[in-house]
């Protein structure tokens, strides 16, 4: 895999989130009944990020969860005999909330269909939302973020690493070539 750009830097990233934390507010005109949940990995410290940005702007920091959908993938049987589980905490009750998944790539829809079929599981909220940092394109399924960082169409050779101080030790986002594909 070679990096071929560094498409967001730190700054860009902060000002990205600050954006889809106002955007958020707008529309859900405030934070009542509005819970974030991250998906793990990366969604989760995004979910803690916006929440933040929330809390310096509304004076209230909405609940924040965290989801593993790792046994509600399509592909879980493909990924492993024994798939990394991250863990699941989500300390409020879901129904007739407005719940605003956050990760950090939108891709193919899966993460995000699995995702809200665990949420379901959980409760019947009033709303799901969708945010992301990055949404590069190649839908197989019929979603789209309410709430995105950068839309950045890619080509399917190519991918998104989204690096997060909390996980990697730095903020940035590197389109990279995938090597020996076309």
């Amino acid at each position: 895999m070679t990096e071929k750009a560094i498409l967001l830097d730190e700054a860009a990233i902060n000002r990205a989130l600050t954006r889809i934390a106002h955007e958020i507010l707008e529309k859900n005109k405030g934070i009542e009944d509005l819970c974030l949940i991250g998906i793990q990995r990366r969604g989760v410290p995004l979910a803690e990020r916006i929440a933040e940005k929330i809390l310096s702007i509304e004076g209230t920091k909405p609940p924040v969860g965290i989801l593993d959908i790792t046994f509600y993938r399509d592909d879980l049987s493909m990924l492993s005999e024994h798939p990394v589980v991250n863990g699941t905490s989500i300390d409020f009750v879901v129904n007739n909330k407005t719940i605003v998944l956050i990760d950090d790539v939108l891709y193919t829809g899966r993460t995000c269909r699995a995702a809200i079929e665990a949420v379901f599981d959980m409760g019947r909220p009033s709303c799901i939302q969708l945010a992301i940092l990055i949404d590069r394109g190649h839908r197989e399924l019929p979603i789209r973020a309410d709430y995105f960082g950068k839309n950045i169409p890619t080509s399917r050779s190519e991918s998104i690493h989204v690096r997060l101080i909390e996980i990697d030790g730095e903020d940035s986002v590197v389109l990279c070539e995938n090597q020996g594909e076309s």
